[in-house]
């Protein structure tokens, strides 16, 4: 599994230079933000966000469980350009 640490930033980080952050958005797709050193929460792109749903939606609409081998965000977030 690769990660990728540049797209990991502290909560603190993100509060005090958000325009920064939300660049390494556009330019990554998402970015993890840690707090107490743990991964808390994640910023996504808009268009990505509708795309897992729209994924989440056909699965659940199919009766299938969401954890299918499907692509996901959280794929792209471990295996990104693969």
């Amino acid at each position: 599994m690769y990660i990728d640490i540049e797209n990991f930033v502290s909560i603190s980080e993100a509060n005090k230079n958000f325009s920064r952050i939300a660049r390494l958005v556009d330019e990554n797709g998402s970015i993890i933000i840690l707090k107490n050193n743990s991964p808390r929460y994640v910023l996504l792109e808009y268009n990505m966000f509708l795309q897992d749903s729209a994924l989440e939606s056909e699965s659940e609409s199919e009766g299938e469980n969401a954890d299918d081998g499907d692509s996901s965000v959280l794929d792209e977030l471990e295996n990104p350009e693969e």
